[in-house]
């Protein structure tokens, strides 16, 4: 071993020394294979960075929810309203479905002490659709669902402007247009970004005392449904939409959201991208491996006396071939190395100052995967471009090299 390595050791000074007494020519040469590994790693980082992004904003929404809403699409979007007693039959005709929620909303003035202003009022549940993290009180329970109590839960911006002094506001009593609320609990702050991050009203009530006071017999549009079993929910879906069209004699269209679905898609997307446009930045890295057999070639030409030289004093064609590989090796490493380091800066300073601040979320990047693309590339542009000029300079006959002018 110790012995192989004394062996190893001067090649690599010596493909060092030829390497540097060429600079110009190893500059070109490694040039296109540091912008195509460059090219490859960043938009790596940036596709996972653009999926890791969205996943992150739709983080809160809830695995146990979906909501049905008619196709935008169809010619008529009135023949796609929705009776809140059809939500009502669903509870009975599909054994997944907890809950059926009316997703409406009113503009109502909201009065506290002296501060007011307008806001929007959505219906929620126990099980929220999107599941913000609570600074004060506590959110809708399955009894203020059931007593179509009057409470709510304040979105953050709601209670920055109704209470400005700070403090908790649980157990205050609001004047919502003709009506009064109990604040019950505060939600954080959304995921702050360029992309708003917010589902639901500024005011959330229970959904029965929506029904009650906003809803009446007016149709709904969107309506939101709770599953027991999240690895069913497509299934429901399906059933839930066929179910409306049976209603509405197949003369209205629905469409579906929830998260697992929409992640799934956002995902694929840009693994699509990232591919596509990972392979034409490939190309640049076989142009670069060309060159680089090119440039081998080249030298192995312009090194056929000194190969003879070799040979005559005892050199074999093992000690050839490790050499003319090991400046190949040199070559791609280097290139890697450096289109490494130049993809991770650019990867890295994009996610951080758009991704980020665009979405709010800080992706995971790729640090692993990006490593070992560039050593992946090193080592097939070494095998693949380098073998064969190494190769080529073992096979020649010393009587005739030393011939060769």
């Amino acid at each position: 071993m110790i012995a192989t390595l004394r062996q190893i050791g001067p090649l690599f000074a010596e493909a060092f020394g030829v390497l540097l007494g060429n600079r110009t020519r190893t500059i070109l040469t490694i040039t296109g294979l540091i912008i195509g590994v460059a090219a490859v790693i960043s938009i790596q980082i940036l596709g996972k960075g653009m999926s890791g992004a969205v996943t992150g904003v739709l983080g809160t929404l809830s695995d146990q929810s979906f909501i049905v809403f008619p196709n935008a699409r169809q010619a008529d979007f009135t023949k796609a309203s929705i009776k809140y007693s059809d939500l009502q039959k669903t509870l009975v005709l599909f054994p997944n479905i907890v809950d059926a929620i009316p997703a409406g909303s009113v503009d109502r003035l909201v009065t506290s002490g002296h501060h007011h202003a307008r806001f929007t009022i959505s219906s929620d549940s126990d099980i929220r659709f999107a599941a913000l993290p609570l600074i004060y009180g506590r959110a809708l329970s399955r009894a203020d669902v059931a007593t179509s109590a009057h409470v709510c839960v304040l979105k953050n911006d709601a209670y920055q402007r109704l209470f400005p002094e700070g403090g908790d506001p649980v157990g205050t009593s609001l004047r919502v247009g003709e009506r009064r609320y109990v604040v019950i609990g505060v939600e954080g702050r959304p995921v702050q970004g360029l992309i708003p991050v917010n589902f639901g009203g500024d005011l959330s009530i229970p959904y029965t005392t929506y029904v009650h006071e906003y809803l009446r017999e007016r149709p709904l549009f969107f309506a939101r449904f709770l599953v027991r079993d999240p690895s069913k929910i497509a299934e429901t879906e399906v059933q839930v939409i066929n179910y409306l069209k049976s209603v509405k004699q197949d003369r209205a269209e629905y469409q579906t959201f929830d998260r697992k679905s929409f992640s799934s898609s956002i995902d694929g997307i840009f693994a699509a991208l990232t591919f596509v446009v990972t392979l034409i930045g490939a190309v640049s890295l076989v142009v670069a491996g060309i060159g680089i057999m090119n440039i081998m070639l080249v030298s192995v030409t312009e090194r056929t006396r000194e190969i003879g030289v070799r040979k005559a004093i005892g050199a074999t064609s093992a000690q050839v071939l490790a050499q003319f590989f090991i400046e190949a090796l040199l070559l791609s490493s280097i290139g890697c190395g450096i289109g490494l380091l130049i993809g991770l800066l650019v990867g890295g300073l994009v996610d951080r100052f758009a991704l980020i601040a665009i979405s709010g979320v800080v992706p995971v990047i790729p640090w692993f995967q990006s490593v070992a693309i560039a050593v992946g590339f090193a080592t097939i542009v070494t095998l693949v471009f380098g073998t064969y000029p190494a190769y080529r300079a073992a096979r020649l006959d010393p009587i005739e090299a030393l011939r060769y002018e």
